[in-house]
């Protein structure tokens, strides 16, 4: 057997199998960068009505998608620890919110979006006056919906025990 031939028969075996390897590697980053888009999609949409189930699985899974990245994992864990405080006051609350965005601003810039995406951009989302209205009409529906369970229940707690006395 010549050179040449060991050469073509060795370039029939590794060629196809470096094919295969390096689509793969491509398919796997391509799916890698989907789970990021769409955790950067889902939380930046999700910053103007606050915690959602979509939202509270992306933050879940960011330690898993973004293993790779260290600032990012690191802006993750702040805000997680931040999350952390128990009747958090205007503050705290303030924090909360800083480390949202810092978040965002992170998993912006691991994706490639540094100067495009800009810090603004991040604060300042967009939402209709009429949306806005309509949550907050929500919100005071459930707040009387609740308030009135309450009444219900302590009337119902209170039936059958004699009324109380004042001295």
């Amino acid at each position: 057997m010549e050179t040449k031939d060991i050469l073509n028969l060795i370039a029939l075996i590794v060629i196809p199998i470096a094919a295969v390897l390096i689509g793969r590697w491509l398919q796997d980053r391509s799916e890698k960068r989907k789970d990021k888009m769409q955790i950067f999609k889902v939380l930046m949409t999700s910053r103007i009505y606050g915690w959602t189930p979509d939202s509270v699985n992306a933050l879940n899974i960011i330690d898993v998608v973004f293993s790779d990245d260290k600032k990012v994992r690191a802006a993750w864990k702040d805000l997680n620890e931040k999350y952390h405080v128990t009747n958090p006051d205007q503050q705290q609350l303030k924090k909360i919110e800083l480390a949202q965005y810092k978040l965002l601003d992170a998993i912006a810039n691991a994706l490639g979006y540094k100067n495009k995406i800009t810090w603004e951009t991040i604060q300042n989302p967009y939402m209709p006056d009429g949306m806005a209205r309509q949550i907050e009409a929500q919100k005071n529906m459930q707040q009387a919906y609740f308030n009135a369970l309450d009444g219900v229940s302590r009337i119902v707690q209170n039936q059958g025990k004699p009324p109380k006395e004042n001295p």
